[in-house]
């Protein structure tokens, strides 16, 4: 049987030298291929964007992301093995994002993985979406070992974790409400910038001003959860009040103010926590992590704290198939996380899923 297979090859996996995963990623709107060495080395990635689609929206539409999903991942799966110059027999185990995520993007990419792994009679491996993004920070940063504190901070998930070990992960704050990545998006959609809204936010926050007091900062040092409703909702209020008096709010001190303190709040907070847990290193992850502003403030703040700061590329900072190819590689060491053909997407997993 398939799973008996799998099973033995999956632990003779951890007494080779190398290891080459085939990883998939379908999680949202972006399909993604990628061949990663070691958990360390990215072979080849290949990213399948389906922004241009869903902008004319206002946001991602389920169902066009998951038929986009179909059309793409066959392609992309043959152009990432040409790129690392490599074919189907080369490759040791098969990763694939089972969750959190839009359901019918996830069954997209796994019913593909589970295809392949069951073709190819190789061990399929599930990812936590989450725990790849922290995972990104393996491929950009050779020097990164746990432990350490990670900040992840995307369009879905606004989250601090401690990275104990490659494997182990506690989460010690999460967001209550909206993640900071989509009041961003919520923020913009008012203001009529577009989506996605994040980088147009962070553009225009250049040229404006912190002028505009939106909430007043109240930060519990023993509490490190996050919400960013209302905040958001504070920015939508005043654009109402402004339209109101007839006058016309300067968009780009609307979008410094706000920025300034979203990002405030991750910072103190990820600041706090390390210096209660005594982590000297903080590592970013999600998409939220190329925020220049954010990169600005939190290095600043890891200096005077002398804290050492990691982050991504920009397009591991994505979603992307080579984190989900360097987290495998850790679960493939670990022993854990081998998947069979029962697998099905988990739209609610969250970083407290056990390892075992």
């Amino acid at each position: 049987m398939y799973i008996d297979i799998a099973t033995e090859k999956f632990n003779r996996l951890r007494t080779q030298k190398d290891i080459i995963v085939l990883a998939f990623e379908s999680s949202c709107d972006d399909t993604s291929v990628a061949v990663v060495k070691n958990g360390r080395e990215v072979l080849s990635l290949v990213i399948a964007s389906q922004i241009d689609i869903h902008a004319r929206f206002g946001g991602v539409v389920p169902e066009v992301a998951s038929r986009n999903h179909l059309l793409s991942i066959s392609n992309i799966t043959e152009e990432a093995l040409n790129k690392a110059n490599l074919t189907l027999s080369d490759i040791d185990a098969i990763a694939v994002t089972y969750g959190a995520g839009l359901v019918g993007s996830l069954m997209v990419g796994v019913n593909f993985a589970k295809s392949l792994a069951f073709a190819l009679e190789l061990p399929l491996i599930k990812v936590n979406h989450i725990r790849a993004h922290v995972a990104a920070n393996y491929l950009s940063n050779k020097d990164l070992t746990p432990p350490f504190l990670a900040l992840i901070v995307s369009g879905g998930h606004t989250a601090l974790t401690k990275v104990e070990d490659y494997a182990t992960q506690t989460l010690i704050g999460t967001t209550h409400d909206d993640a900071v990545g989509e009041a961003y998006d919520k923020v913009a959609k008012v203001l009529g910038l577009g989506y996605p809204g994040g980088p147009v936010v962070d553009k225009l926050s250049k040229s404006g001003n912190n002028n505009i007091q939106f909430i007043k900062p109240n930060y519990n040092k023993k509490d490190f959860n996050f919400s960013y409703s209302g905040l958001k909702t504070s920015v939508i209020n005043y654009l109402h009040k402004t339209k109101q008096r007839g006058e016309d709010a300067c968009v780009e001190d609307v979008c410094a103010s706000f920025q300034c303190q979203a990002v405030e709040e991750l910072v103190t907070k990820t600041i706090n926590a390390s210096k209660k847990y005594k982590i000297d290193k903080i590592a970013l992850a999600g998409g939220v992590a190329c925020n220049s502003h954010l990169r600005a403030e939190i290095q600043k703040a890891c200096e005077k704290e002398k804290k050492k700061l990691y982050y991504p590329t920009p397009i591991e900072c994505t979603d992307n198939a080579a984190m989900v190819g360097a987290e495998a590689y850790y679960q493939i060491l670990a022993g854990a996380n081998l998947a069979d053909l029962d697998l099905v997407p988990d739209t609610t997993i969250n970083l407290k899923y056990s390892n075992k």
